[in-house]
């Protein structure tokens, strides 16, 4: 009588197959939970460029007038040199606060690192009301120019014109927020003496660091500026990255059902950036008792930017993430990620 393994080799490979199944559909399920607070801010924490302006950094603090290979292009010029001490301070004492722990209380020092150098008064107190006007097209669609106009404390973002549209945004600026990208641009045309906004030689300037090398625009143009010229704290960078990545996360996981780790190639993460009007809407929050928003949003039907026929978005912002946070803030109902609930957030309202 011979012997036959193949009914038992058949339950065998049941079983297997069986318990194959039952691991992969606890792997997907668990997969499918949605992310808590405690994992997203833990995502949100990751810097995956941090090592490469670490690098970017110390070469720049490395150069010198005799190893003019590792000086920049842009800084070779003999126009650049007689600065390249002061950009190397400067540069120095921004990546060593750059480098602190985690400090997301910086909220509550921007009236100090701000308002005081722009005002030059000993007092800390809030401006009573900000308004904060993005560049988006929808702005065509409304005559909020004199509203604009009544609040203390008027910032633009990256030296957008009013001219020619003060009734839709009005003709009031006390603050121009940029990046660095324009007044990197801004510096290099001959005979602007590093002012290229229409807003008055008056208007202080709130500037954002895209790339270490934008040092050097900053001195060289803030020795020739009659108002002041403000790089904020790499603190406040740090904390406005980690908010927006946290909301990009969470969107991300909510739109695709994927994991975390799948995020970064999703979003190209080494350019990933949180945009100006990000940034200009959290520096009113620390420094404005009221807050309101214009010219935030789209419409298919306006423009990207409402002087310009730009029409696309920036494909490193995250623009619907921030949206997110937006209306966070405007229901009130949830607390902002990475911040202490001891911070006091103003009133918000967005203008459609």
């Amino acid at each position: 009588m011979k012997c036959s393994f193949r009914p038992l080799f058949g339950f065998l490979l049941l079983v297997v197959f069986v318990a194959a199944v039952t691991e992969l559909q606890s792997i997907v399920l668990f997969q499918l939970q949605p992310p808590t607070p405690e994992t997203l801010l833990k995502y949100a924490a990751i810097d995956t460029v941090e090592e490469q302006w670490k690098h970017e950094i110390q070469q720049l603090l490395d150069s010198n007038l005799g190893n003019q290979a590792r000086v920049p292009v842009t800084l070779r010029s003999p126009l650049f040199q007689r600065y390249l001490p002061d950009f190397q301070r400067a540069l120095r004492d921004w990546a060593l606060k750059k480098s602190f722990q985690f400090q997301p209380n910086i909220m509550s020092e921007l009236t100090r690192l701000v308002k005081y150098p722009i005002e030059l008064v000993g007092s800390y107190e809030r401006y009573s009301s900000c308004a904060v006007v993005g560049n988006s097209g929808i702005l065509l669609n409304k005559d909020y120019g004199k509203m604009i106009d009544s609040h203390e404390v008027v910032i633009r973002l990256n030296n957008a014109r009013v001219e020619g549209f003060e009734n839709k945004v009005g003709s009031k600026t006390n603050i121009s927020f940029v990046n660095s990208n324009i007044l990197h641009a801004c510096a290099r045309i001959v005979g602007k003496g590093c002012l290229c906004h229409s807003y008055g030689a008056d208007v202080a300037t709130v500037m954002y660091i895209c790339q270490p090398a934008h040092f050097m625009d900053y001195i060289v143009c803030n020795s020739s500026l009659k108002a002041p010229l403000l790089v904020t704290d790499p603190r406040f960078d740090v904390l406005c990255a980690r908010i927006v990545k946290y909301y990009s996360l969470k969107l991300f996981f909510e739109e695709t059902g994927k994991v975390l780790e799948q995020w970064g190639p999703a979003h190209d993460e080494v350019y990933f950036h949180y945009s100006s009007g990000f940034q200009a809407v959290m520096l009113a929050l620390g420094i404005c008792e009221n807050v309101s928003m214009l010219g935030f949003g789209k419409s298919a039907s306006a423009k990207h930017h409402y002087h310009t026929n730009q029409r696309a978005e920036l494909g490193l912002h995250d623009y619907e993430a921030e949206y997110a946070f937006y209306r966070d803030l405007l229901e009130g109902h949830k607390p902002i990620p990475f911040i202490s609930d001891n911070i006091k957030i103003p009133p918000l309202v967005m203008y459609q």
